[in-house]
């Protein structure tokens, strides 16, 4: 009985994580593409999608190793864009069965993505560690079997076919910011302050010293740290707790 039960949730996980798996299939294939012709080798290209879940964090850090900058450079941008799933882990823990152990919860948090933590958080049952394991088995294979084939077909596609497909990288990225910019003017203006600090750090010529994996850095901090002073998200128990203030004030009256 309680076999059948893993083996449910098991099952319920994996067709749960199918339309995540074949979306990183299509992301991972741009991103094996664009390595190979930045100069990494398959089997590097291969080995960053397996040991890393990531498509911006994976993008820029590979961009940053390709441009050679320093490994604290590479490393502190990666955590700067990256750190929310470090938050995301943290709340996941607290749906997570209690019997879950340390070293599954450890696997978890290395599978973690936006789209695996919307599913696992938002479900209504108890999430478990097999449900888990089903649900982060596609995307797994998704990014990574999507970065192979990529990189195995950007290595023998002729070299102008090649360098076209390249677009789909500023395409997808593209396609990421502009539909979440279009309903939040918070986000929008993050986006238009990056791109404004971003090109000045690069074209005006005091901050020649600034290295791109330094001017990455600044642009994220400064952008996130001036939309959260201009336009903070609201706290709903402080409007609630408002509300009931006012309430009680006009009953009193």
């Amino acid at each position: 009985m309680l076999q059948a039960k893993k083996a449910d949730e098991l099952k319920d996980g994996f067709k749960k994580g199918i339309p995540i798996g074949v979306g990183y299939l299509a992301v991972s294939f741009t991103f094996g593409i664009w390595a190979v012709e930045s100069g990494v080798p398959i089997w590097m290209t291969i080995l960053i999608s397996i040991t890393n879940l990531t498509s911006a964090g994976q993008f820029a850090g590979t961009g940053l190793m390709v441009a050679g900058a320093s490994f604290f450079e590479i490393g502190l941008s990666v955590f700067v864009i990256n750190i929310r799933y470090m938050l995301m882990s943290l709340a996941l823990t607290q749906k997570l069965a209690k019997r879950t152990r340390i070293g599954q919860k450890l696997i978890f948090g290395y599978a973690v993505t936006d789209e695996v933590f919307a599913i696992a958080s938002t479900r209504e049952k108890e999430v478990t560690a097999h449900y888990m394991f089903g649900l982060i088995s596609t995307p797994i294979l998704g990014w990574t079997l999507g970065t192979a084939l990529g990189a195995i077909t950007g290595s023998i596609l002729p070299e102008r076919l090649a360098d076209a497909m390249g677009i789909a990288l500023y395409a997808m990225f593209i396609a990421i910011i502009i539909p979440p910019a279009k309903k939040s003017r918070p986000i929008l203006g993050a986006i238009a302050i990056s791109i404004v600090i971003t090109c000045a750090l690069r074209y005006i010529p005091i901050f020649d010293f600034i290295t791109e994996g330094f001017a990455m850095i600044i642009a994220t901090v400064l952008a996130a740290a001036i939309m959260a002073k201009v336009a903070p998200i609201k706290d709903d128990n402080k409007i609630d707790e408002d509300a009931d203030i006012n309430t009680k004030e006009v009953c009193h009256e």
